[in-house]
């Protein structure tokens, strides 16, 4: 929501204002500034959206979830893994309205982005991998369950493979 500069300029303020009142002995509002800063530096690196609509999928309201995404006019102007989240949380939602297409467009999207974290990586693999399934795609679904069983390090997707290759059978 907020541009990067104005963010960088939030920073430099904010660290000003508490290097002040930490020589003044104001040791809480210092604190206060401390934190504060804090949270503008966290907001630097994640863009506040995604986070929103992170813990809106989280608590399953999905439809919260899109109107939080919807706020992004532009996501090309998002750094490149905020913007693989963003499409991420897109197919997400999109998978929860069983809108395979979309879902799997915006799946491919953070993929192709660049999404970082290895479980996230094999979530969207499992979820494409449902999609090809569900349009009989047999030899796509396989591959893509390879990859999801690949970039699951923690074996937290193994129950969902195992399923997944269950009900393959039956196509």
């Amino acid at each position: 929501m907020l541009n990067r500069i104005i963010k960088f300029i939030l920073i430099v303020i904010v660290s000003a204002a508490m290097v002040y009142e930490f020589f003044q002995v104001n040791i809480g509002n210092g604190i206060m500034y401390l934190l504060l800063g804090g949270i503008i530096v966290l907001l630097l690196f994640k863009h506040e959206i995604n986070l929103l609509a992170f813990l809106q999928i989280r608590r399953n309201k999905f439809d919260s979830a899109r109107k939080i995404l919807a706020w992004v006019k532009k996501p090309e102007q998002m750094p490149k893994k905020q913007q693989a989240y963003y499409y991420f949380l897109n197919g997400l939602v999109e998978s929860q309205s069983n809108a395979m297409t979309k879902s799997e467009k915006h799946f491919k999207k953070a993929l192709n982005t660049g999404l970082s974290m290895n479980h996230d990586i094999a979530m969207a693999n499992l979820n494409l991998a449902g999609i090809a399934m569900a349009r009989r795609r047999k030899r796509e679904a396989l591959n893509y369950m390879a990859q999801a069983k690949k970039y699951d390090k923690a074996k937290l997707l193994s129950d969902q493979i195992k399923l997944l290759k269950g009900q393959m059978g039956r196509i």
